[in-house]
């Protein structure tokens, strides 16, 4: 026996797809005119695809997305009416579009439209697809003329200037002050940044456009007042007291004290920052 006699024929499945939009409808109404319908046409229902959602929902996102993906040739899906399967012509013309390659037939019973492989429903098909192309023109042209019109008028088109990059939504807003603070104690860019939590990248830019100068010679000064107290430091350290608690008994910031740890106590531990200078 040949490979091809072998090979089991796909038995035609009927499906009832329903769909309402919101939870306070119910699916009851259009399964019982599914069901009369196919008592009338000698049909038995083999599954139900059901759900609740919007129809401007793309029918990818939607339980029938998986019901085009898993129909094979000479299925059928019965729907109480077309505008179920989608609210919009260019929606319900991909779907049907989907059952006319994959040789499955669309039926729908309020609007008695048979769509399968006949001459009917490519003419029907034809006629939607042409109706579709009319209103994308429409659509199309209608947008055109609305921005020509703005354009004369004086309207700035785009994204409107200044909501998402004004100063006022910046991370960094009123904060000029604080940089500067923590630029008089010591702290470096980077460890400015991580206290602001913002990227360096962010505060580089703020302090740019600010004009803020990031003097070396106030975080230099400062390791000048901690010198006198390099041995007392280098104690405390040794002995495992924290930089926060160092800060406290010298009055200054702990990030004062851990730069100049890093910088001056245990250099091996220092990061490299911008311009090969240690931080």
């Amino acid at each position: 026996m040949s490979k091809k006699g072998n090979k089991k024929e796909h038995p035609p499945k009927v499906y009832g797809y329903i769909r309402v939009s919101t939870g306070k409808q119910t699916v009851e109404n259009q399964r019982f005119e599914i069901i009369n319908f196919c008592k009338r046409e000698g049909i038995t229902i083999d599954g139900w695809i059901e759900e609740t959602i919007s129809g401007a929902k793309s029918y990818n996102k939607r339980k029938l997305g998986k019901l085009l993906k898993n129909v094979k040739a000479g299925d059928l899906i019965i729907c109480t009416e077309i505008s179920r399967l989608g609210r919009s012509l260019f929606m319900v013309m991909d779907i049907l579009s989907i059952c006319m390659n994959k040789e499955c037939r669309v039926w729908t019973i309020k609007d008695n439209y048979r769509l399968g492989d006949n001459i009917q429903s490519k003419v029907l098909a034809f006629a939607f697809g042409l109706a579709a192309e009319i209103e994308r023109n429409m659509i199309s042209q209608r947008t055109k003329e609305a921005l020509a019109r703005k354009r004369a008028l004086g309207v700035r088109l785009g994204h409107p200037k200044g909501k998402a990059n004004s100063e006022t939504t910046h991370k960094l807003y009123g904060k000029a002050d604080v940089i500067r603070a923590l630029m008089v104690e010591g702290y470096s860019q980077r460890e400015t940044a991580r206290k602001l939590k913002v990227d360096r990248a962010t505060l580089t830019r703020y302090i740019r456009t600010h004009q803020i100068e990031w003097d070396c010679t106030l975080r230099r000064s400062m390791s000048k007042t901690l010198a006198p107290k390099d041995a007392l430091i280098r104690q405390l350290r040794a002995e495992g007291v924290s930089y926060v608690k160092i800060s406290r008994m010298l009055g200054v910031s702990a990030g004062a004290i851990q730069n100049y740890v890093t910088r001056y106590i245990n250099p091996a531990t220092a990061v490299i920052g911008t311009n090969n200078e240690l931080i």
